[in-house]
């Protein structure tokens, strides 16, 4: 698995730190996040484009490509705190859906050995069975939580005749025992899919999935609270999958399949924020950024903070940090002083 570079538009890093070759163990010894672009759209059912995503994610940023994003919210640095290497992307082809699968899944599972943190770049979210599978076969089948953020619940049979697709990698992932069915969380579904025989095999599973209504009804943090403590019941570990549709299309319109009435960017970053502080994330991909649809950059900006989020949450959690939203931004800074 050589470092191919970027498969869309010129071979850059995210936001500029190291690159790193998956044939070259060095290149990423001792890292604690490898980043992968997986550009695959050849699963979509609607609008493709996500094959740009990594790219888009990579560069969209109006500060230096220097390697540096410091945290106001955490205080943390996380691409100079953490060791983040970026491995290029993945040779995924859209014709050739079964070996652009298996070619994600032993890139992501040789990350996982080597002890980092996979953070897959797609892409749809059919590459979702082999990111988590991958990061599976490192932590053990059915020890991997799984807390999934769509407007969709992924969990489809068999679409337009096939198995694979981007409305199916949830329920492949339960039926490959790669992640059991009572420790897969979805929050954010919305809208008019799936129908009641998907909903019932769902249930069935012993799957929890926060529909909008619920959110709002209950309160976003009750529900996350819930879901952290169910993801750690009896796992060692969670893979965070982050689909940008859960967000309403009019924060997010650069995305394939979009669904009115989601949550708000604010809410989708503190929340992937609060579970990266919480929780043992131990891989995480961010998926559906499609650019041919988006407006003035605004889903690529989404995409690109929240893996900056997601970084810094996991940065702050290995320092020991406790993170304090009420305290003021300048509270304990500088020499003067108090008056």
């Amino acid at each position: 698995m050589p470092r191919y570079g970027a498969m869309f538009g010129p071979d850059v890093t995210f936001l500029g730190v190291d690159r790193c070759a998956l044939d070259d163990p060095e290149s990423y010894a001792n890292a604690d996040a490898v980043i992968v672009g997986a550009p695959f759209d050849g699963g979509v059912s609607h609008r493709p484009g996500a094959r740009f995503g990594p790219q888009a994610i990579r560069t969209t940023d109006y500060n230096p490509h220097d390697g540096s994003r410091p945290s106001l919210a955490l205080r943390v640095d996380p691409l100079r705190e953490l060791r983040v290497v970026d491995a290029g992307d993945v040779e995924t082809y859209a014709g050739d859906i079964e070996g652009s699968l298996k070619a994600v899944e032993a890139a992501v599972t040789t990350i996982a050995a080597s002890g980092a943190v996979p953070v897959v770049l797609g892409g749809d979210h059919t590459i979702a069975l082999p990111d988590i599978t991958g990061v599976a076969h490192h932590h053990g089948f059915g020890r991997v939580s799984v807390i999934h953020f769509d407007a969709h619940a992924d969990t489809g049979d068999v679409e337009f005749g096939h198995l694979h697709g981007h409305g199916q990698p949830m329920r492949r992932l339960i039926e490959s025992g790669a992640v059991r069915g009572d420790r897969f969380i979805q929050m954010g579904l919305r809208g008019y899919w799936p129908g009641p025989d998907t909903l019932d095999w769902m249930a069935d599973q012993y799957m929890r999935s926060y529909e909008m209504s619920e959110i709002v009804a209950r309160g976003l943090d009750v529900c996350l609270a819930e879901a952290s403590a169910l993801a750690l019941d009896d796992c060692d570990a969670v893979f965070l999958s982050v689909d940008v549709d859960v967000v309403d299309p009019g924060m997010a319109p650069g995305t394939g399949t979009p669904e009115p009435g989601g949550l708000t960017s604010r809410q989708l970053l503190d929340a992937v924020r609060r579970l990266c502080l919480e929780l043992p994330i131990a891989g995480l991909d961010i998926v559906e950024v499609s650019p041919p649809y988006d407006h003035a950059d605004v889903t690529a900006f989404l995409g690109n903070r929240i893996v900056l989020e997601a970084l810094s949450g996991i940065a702050a959690r290995r320092r020991g940090l406790v993170w304090a939203p009420e305290r003021p931004l300048l509270d304990g800074r500088g020499t003067r002083p108090p008056r």
